[in-house]
């Protein structure tokens, strides 16, 4: 095991047993069909990092390292390995749920409190599996994070220096609790400046519906209306980088290159503004009125929303 505390990093971590800490993370492998439709973004084999939150054999990970797999392994410290199955995604977070097959043991680590984590804090990243590592890392940055694949989070925690072996890694506070869970690397971590680092999915996102995920496999309540698209910015207009094959944009006429200008009657001011605003029009299923520009020519397009779960295959061996 790699264990690197720069200086001036890692101050308040030095009473932290990161042997202990590090026996509660597994590496996790996944295996998904080549005809899902995350393999043709993430490949079709996967590998990453889950966290034990409890004596179960319950695992917390980055959902799109076991999305649409049709087979997933964790392996432990002594590298002993063992069949896992998905047990709950969320797509509004981004994080999913595992339960360790027949016969496994393991240290777990405590759900801590995100919101009590300032900028400036000196935080300890644990890697599982080939990649396994543990390091001293700064909070750098606290606020929203829109991603290009219809992903909002209204606070996501950033850090320095940046992690390779970040998806699914646990970020843990000086007393040995679960702060945040490993999503990207991010070019700019600090706000306004080309710092590179990593992008963490804060526990809070977890704790309001770990109950629904534990019963149901998601959380209860109206699925958020999808359209399908990768966007980016451009001088304050959203480009359609590619559409989801058969999903809703493609079936209403949404191409490649078209910009997306209005949504629902109203401009918008980036990307979080836009996902707000077409959220807010309704739950998945909801028509979505859009006003794209393309070329010199403005075209309305209605699209029919659905729910992105739905797209899917969550269990692929059926």
């Amino acid at each position: 095991m790699m264990w690197a505390a720069p200086s001036g990093r890692a101050e308040g971590l030095k009473g932290l047993d990161a042997e202990r800490l590090m026996r509660a993370v597994v590496g996790v492998s996944a295996v998904a069909p080549p005809d899902t439709q995350s393999s043709r973004n993430l490949g079709t084999e996967r590998e990453g990092s889950g966290i034990v939150i409890d004596g179960s054999g319950l695992i917390l990970t980055i959902g799109y390292t076991v999305m649409e797999a049709s087979e997933i392994r964790v392996t432990t410290l002594e590298g002993k390995e063992y069949p896992a199955t998905l047990a709950a995604y969320d797509p509004v977070s981004g994080l999913s749920l595992l339960r360790a097959g027949l016969g496994f043991e393991s240290p777990w680590i405590r759900l801590g409190d995100s919101k009590t984590v300032s900028e400036g804090d000196a935080l300890l990243v644990l890697s599982g599996g080939k990649a396994r590592s543990a390091a001293a890392v700064k909070v750098v940055g606290k606020r929203e994070f829109a991603g290009y694949w219809e992903y909002l989070l209204d606070e996501a925690l950033f850090t320095f220096p940046p992690i390779r072996a970040f998806n699914g890694a646990a970020l843990v506070d000086s007393g040995g609790r679960l702060i945040g869970v490993g999503s990207l690397l991010v070019t700019q971590a600090m706000e306004g400046r080309g710092l590179p680092g990593n992008m963490f999915v804060p526990v809070s996102a977890l704790e309001p519906i770990l109950a629904d995920l534990l019963a149901y496999g998601k959380r209860q309540e109206p699925a958020r209306p999808w359209l399908g698209v990768t966007l980016r910015e451009e001088e304050g207009r959203l480009v359609v980088e590619r559409v989801s094959p058969r999903g809703p944009a493609e079936s209403a006429g949404v191409r490649a290159g078209d910009q997306i200008v209005g949504v629902g009657g109203q401009r918008f001011s980036g990307l979080a503004d836009f996902y707000r605003k077409l959220w807010g029009l309704g739950p998945a299923g909801v028509v979505v009125p859009l006003e794209l520009l393309r070329g010199a020519t403005l075209a309305p397009v209605a699209v029919p929303s659905a729910d992105r779960v739905r797209f899917l295959r969550l269990n692929p061996t059926l």
